[in-house]
């Protein structure tokens, strides 16, 4: 499997395209911004992206899904309990001063233990509320995908809506610390981690 990671959109938020070296089909986590780049790598490597995976629904992480979805051919995936905040995504983006936008369409849901395939690659949905009630990570593999649930140090606010901190903290400590301490963790904002480090750093065991 090959990754490229992009930071895009008004919170530098990651992004990260995955593909299967075989068949060419591609996965797109997180959809911050629409970049040409993006679209150029993909032609570049004749890949398939069969799936735009959304770890959550905050705005700064999927402002470029309409565009991407129509330039991919992309299915758009995201948790039954964040679709709200894609429907009313300007009510929330108004809260930090930011313009109004076309609301982002989705084609699925994912739910807490679904396995989605890309080429002979498995992903595992893992559902995570804390930072928003349909907060989900991504595991394929040895990485994980963590949206805006753990972060290196750190974990995902709670006090915007759909925020709860005994949420968040069951999801890390009872969810993915009960991960294999190897597995490579790779968020929404900032760099990558790991379970093994963040067990024994993260401030959520403060």
């Amino acid at each position: 499997m090959k990754m490229k990671t992009y930071v895009a959109g008004p919170i530098d938020a990651n992004n990260y395209l995955l593909w299967d070296e075989n068949s060419k089909e591609a996965v797109f986590i997180d959809c911050s911004d629409y970049k040409e780049e993006i679209i150029d790598e993909v032609k570049a490597n004749n890949l398939n992206v069969k799936y735009i995976l959304l770890t959550h629904g905050h705005f700064d992480h999927v402002l470029g899904v309409n565009l991407m979805a129509e330039k991919l051919g992309a299915k758009v995936g995201i948790h039954k309990s964040d679709v709200v905040m894609l429907d009313n995504i300007n009510e929330f983006a108004r809260l930090v001063g930011f313009p109004n936008i076309e609301p982002p369409k989705y084609d699925f849901n994912v739910e807490d233990n679904d396995i989605l395939e890309f080429g002979s690659i498995q992903i595992k949905v893992l559902h995570t509320p804390g930072h928003t009630e349909g907060g989900v990570c991504y595991l394929i593999g040895d990485k994980l995908f963590s949206g805006d649930t753990l972060f290196k140090d750190y974990y995902g606010r709670t006090d915007l809506f759909g925020g709860d901190f005994a949420k968040i903290k069951d999801s890390i400590k009872n969810i993915l610390f009960k991960l294999d301490d190897n597995i490579r963790v790779f968020p929404g904002h900032d760099q990558c981690t790991s379970i093994g480090y963040e067990k024994l750093h993260n401030e959520i065991n403060r």
